[in-house]
């Protein structure tokens, strides 16, 4: 099983595979993720923009901060960095094997993206105030 994703920004997006080629394959997911970000990128320019300064929006997974939590760091998905990445037009390049951590611009909050979901899935989910 491959532990490095990558996929340059001029890969084709891919069509015609199942669910399961989608979600399930060595990937984990990954690849199909970053697609959604960079179709997502052509739709909504104003969240491109905000990614390309270094934000970390909320988005549909673990990972996006809205505001500054009392503790200043939490762990994400690397869904999310895959999507984050695509929207950003960046190559998709994410080792699933290593944790990796970003600062969010706006918000000061330090994301640790983790392939370990235990570390995200039992925090406090965030609320939008």
């Amino acid at each position: 099983m491959p532990h490095h994703v990558q996929r340059t920004i001029d890969s084709p997006l891919r069509t015609g595979l199942s669910r399961t080629q989608l979600w399930e394959a060595a990937d984990k997911g990954l690849i199909k993720c970053w697609e959604i970000g960079r179709q997502r990128a052509e739709r909504f320019p104003e969240l491109t923009q905000r990614c390309l300064a270094g934000e970390l929006p909320v988005l549909g997974w673990k990972g996006g901060v809205s505001r500054s939590l009392k503790k200043n760091e939490k762990y994400g998905s690397l869904k999310y960095l895959a999507q984050w990445q695509g929207l950003r037009g960046e190559d998709l390049d994410i080792d699933l094997a290593q944790e990796r951590s970003l600062m969010c611009s706006r918000t000061k909050m330090k994301v640790t993206f983790t392939p370990d979901r235990t570390k995200y899935f039992n925090q406090v989910a965030e609320l939008e105030a």
